[in-house]
């Protein structure tokens, strides 16, 4: 590879500004576009291509761990994350991430991360398992550092929509795919791990049913008890969902508890 082609995505302008001028004195290196923010990436990535994603991980609405999930499959790059963490989650992800870059930028620093990303792309295989690996590491450095999602990112045709979590009355897994139901009745459909997202979402919100749903609790209208310890929540969209057994236990202790 002659020329790694580089995008940046930080909703804070200095950020870029000293990303952009960095990378400008790194050798054989091309910064084709910058974005504001995490939607503003996804259509960036689609329509740049480039080789290389730097991406700040804390943006609002659309954060970095949400741009490797949004980017059609076809447009994959690879994927490094620039990150106020702390030494402990940085730890959790370097592991398998294609790299980090601890804020403040090291100048030298975002130089490794260039090389080591032109030496994955000596190998045609990496990209989309570069990303995967990204998002289970990143999901292993805890909730402390990650805000609850106030939004929740989905793709519609070439748009992202922004779902807010609080219309959100439901949540239910099928395969590789997450269901969201609206109180509204519209139903939105991602590829994401229901543990993963579960970790993202206020716990005071939302409750597991089960392996494969989740509920707001403020839709919940009925709770009717089953045969064997089990229950059945009616939602107030109409939505009716199973309550397994261990999760009916626990259900008890935290919602049903005067």
């Amino acid at each position: 590879m002659d020329v790694l082609r580089v995008i940046i995505a930080d909703d804070e302008r200095p950020a870029r500004a000293f990303l952009a001028a960095a990378l400008r004195r790194c050798r054989d290196v091309e910064l084709v576009g910058e974005a504001d923010g995490g939607a503003a990436a996804v259509r960036l990535i689609e329509a740049a291509r480039p080789d290389l994603a730097l991406l700040d991980l804390q943006m609002p609405e659309v954060d970095g761990l949400s741009v490797t999930r949004l980017v059609h499959k076809s447009a994959m790059p690879l994927f490094a994350f620039v990150t106020a963490y702390d030494e402990y989650a940085v730890r959790a992800f370097e592991v398998n991430a294609v790299d980090y870059v601890l804020k403040p930028v090291d100048p030298e620093r975002l130089s490794r991360t260039i090389e080591r990303a032109r030496a994955r792309l000596d190998r045609d295989d990496v990209r989309v398992a570069d990303a995967e690996r990204a998002r289970k590491a990143i999901a292993t450095a805890g909730t402390s550092a990650i805000e609850y999602l106030r939004r929740i990112p989905v793709r519609e045709g070439d748009d992202i929509l922004l779902v807010p979590v609080g219309d959100i009355a439901s949540i239910v897994a099928h395969g590789e795919l997450l269901y969201l139901f609206t109180i509204k009745g519209t139903r939105h459909v991602i590829n994401y791990r229901l543990k993963d997202l579960e970790a993202r979402l206020d716990p005071g919100l939302f409750v597991r049913l089960s392996r494969s749903a989740l509920a707001n609790l403020s839709m919940v209208q009925r709770i009717t008890p089953m045969p064997g310890g089990a229950y059945l929540i009616s939602l107030t969209t109409r939505q009716q969902l199973s309550v397994s057994r261990q999760r009916a236990r626990i259900l008890r202790e935290q919602v049903l508890k005067l």
